[in-house]
C-alpha cells in the first residue's frame, strides 16, 4: 500500500462526505448511499482485519519467543528482556498519562455516539472489574473460547506460554512445529498486506459515512490526537532515551543522536524496523563503536521485541477513541490496555501497520465503536513513521546500555 493511495482515499472519502453532507444532508438518496454502499464497504474492511487478528498475533508471539531460545541467551538475554519490558512500560505510561491529562478525544458531539450504536456494555472486560479481577481473567481457562470471545489478553497469555514452552522443548518434532508457526505468521502477514492494499477504499468509505453524518466535527479531535501522539513519542525519544544513555549507558545523548542520524532517517522514511536493521547494525558498529556480539543480538531481537513507540501509540489510540465515543474506561481497563500494549510488543512485526490488528481487537474487548478505525487509519502513515523512528532509536539505546562497557562503568 502506497502512502499516497491512503491519502487519496482519505481525501476523496472525507471531502465527498463533507460536500454531500452540506449540499444534500438528509436527502433520501444520500441516506441510501451511506447505509447500503459506503457503510457495508467500510464494515467489510474492518471485518477482514478482525478475521486475521487472532492467528496473526498468536503466530507472531509464538514465533518471536521461540526464536529467542531462552535457555541459551544467558545474562545478556535476561538483561535485554528486563530492560525492554521496563522501558516499554514507561513509554505506555507516558502515552496513557498524556491522554488522561490532555483528553484529545473529549468534546465529540452526542450525535456521534448515537450514530455509532455501541456502548460500554458491549465490552468483553466490564468497566466495574477490579485490577485483581482483570489480572485473573487475563489467564484463560479455554484459549479457544478466549479467541472466539475476542479476549485478546487471553490469546496473548496463551501465546506467551506456548512460545516459552516451545523454546524450552527439545523434542524431535519441535523444530517442525516452529516452522509451522513461522509459516502461519508469514501467511497472515501476506493476508494483512492484501487487506491493507484495499485500505484506501475501506478508509474512504468509513470516513465518508462519518463526515456525511457528522460534518467536520471529528477533525478537531483528530488533530489533537496526532498532537498528543507526537508529543508522547517526542518525550520518550528525547527525555527517556537521554536519561537512559546518561545514567545507564554512561554516554553523551548529544553525540549519540548525532551518530544515529542515518538510522533515524531510514526508519522515518521506510516505517519499518526490519528494513532499517542493516543500517542500524552499521551505525552501531561503525559510529557507536559497540561490540558486534552485543549490538547484533540486541538490535536483531529489538526489531521485534523492543517496540517502545508502537506500544505508546497503541495506548494513546485506544484511550483517544474511548474518549471520542464517550466510553469511560475504568482504572482496571486502562491497566489492561497497558498490559496488552506491552505484551504485544514481544511479537510486533517490524513492518508498517503492524499495530493496527491489536488496536482493533482492544476496541472490541472494551466496547469502543470500531468505526473509529477510519480516523486513525487516515493519519496512521505519518504516525507510523514517527513511532518507527522511536522504535529503532530505542533499539540502539538498548544496545548502548547493555554493552559491556556500560555495565563496567
Amino acid at each position: 500500500m502506497k502512502p499516497r493511495n491512503m491519502l487519496l482515499g482519505l481525501g476523496i472519502g472525507g471531502g465527498l462526505g463533507l460536500l454531500l453532507g452540506r449540499l444534500a444532508g438528509g436527502a433520501p438518496w444520500l441516506q441510501w448511499l451511506t447505509d447500503n454502499i459506503a457503510a457495508p464497504v467500510g464494515q467489510v474492511f474492518l471485518r477482514l482485519l478482525f478475521m486475521l487478528v487472532v492467528p496473526l498475533v498468536f503466530s507472531a508471539l509464538v514465533s518471536g519467543i521461540a526464536e529467542l531460545e531462552l535457555r541459551q541467551l544467558g545474562r545478556i538475554g535476561l538483561r535485554t528482556l528486563l530492560y525492554t519490558v521496563t522501558v516499554t512500560a514507561v513509554a505506555v505510561i507516558i502515552g496513557i498519562g498524556l491522554v488522561n491529562v490532555l483528553r484529545p478525544g473529549a468534546g465529540a458531539p452526542e450525535s456521534l455516539r448515537a450514530a455509532a450504536g455501541a456502548s460500554p456494555s458491549n465490552a468483553v472486560v466490564p468497566a466495574n472489574s477490579s485490577v485483581k479481577d482483570v489480572l485473573v481473567a487475563m489467564v484463560p481457562d479455554n484459549p479457544v473460547k478466549a479467541a472466539a470471545a475476542g479476549d485478546m489478553a487471553g490469546v496473548i497469555i496463551f501465546a506467551l506460554v506456548f512460545g516459552v514452552s516451545m523454546a524450552a522443548s527439545t523434542g524431535p518434532a519441535t523444530p517442525r512445529l516452529r516452522e509451522v508457526m513461522q509459516g502461519l505468521y508469514e501467511v497472515m502477514m501476506t493476508a494483512i498486506g492484501g487487506v491493507m492494499r484495499v485500505a484506501p477504499i475501506g478508509v474512504g468509505a468509513l470516513l465518508f459515512v462519518m463526515t456525511v453524518r457528522l460534518g467536520a466535527g471529528p477533525l478537531r479531535q483528530l488533530a489533537a490526537y496526532v498532537g498528543v501522539t507526537v508529543l508522547g513519542l517526542s518525550l520518550h525519544l528525547v527525555v527517556v532515551y537521554s536519561l537512559l544513555l546518561r545514567v545507564i549507558g554512561r554516554a553523551s545523548p548529544w553525540r549519540f543522536f548525532r551518530d544515529v542520524r542515518p538510522a533515524m532517517i531510514t526508519a522515518f522514511s521506510t516505517s519499518s524496523s526490519s528494513a532499517t536493521l542493516p543500517t542500524a547494525l552499521k551505525v552501531a558498529e561503525e559510529n557507536l563503536k559497540l561490540p558486534p556480539a552485543v549490538s547484533r543480538f540486541v538490535l536483531t531481537v529489538g526489531a521485534t521485541l523492543n517496540q517502545n513507540g508502537s506500544a505508546l501509540f497503541e495506548g494513546v489510540t485506544v484511550l483517544f477513541l474511548a474518549q471520542f465515543y464517550g466510553v469511560e474506561l475504568s482504572v482496571s481497563q486502562q491497566v489492561l490496555v497497558m498490559g496488552v500494549a506491552i505484551l504485544s510488543g514481544v511479537g510486533a512485526a517490524g513492518v508498517p501497520g503492524s499495530t493496527l490488528p491489536v488496536i482493533a481487537m482492544l476496541l472490541v474487548m472494551l466496547g469502543i465503536p470500531t468505526e473509529g478505525m477510519a480516523l486513525i487509519l487516515g493519519v496512521d502513515r505519518l504516525l507510523d513513521m514517527c513511532r518507527t523512528t522511536v522504535n529503532v532509536v530505542g533499539d540502539l539505546v538498548a544496545a548502548v546500555c547493555l554493552s559491556p562497557r556500560a555495565q563496567e562503568s
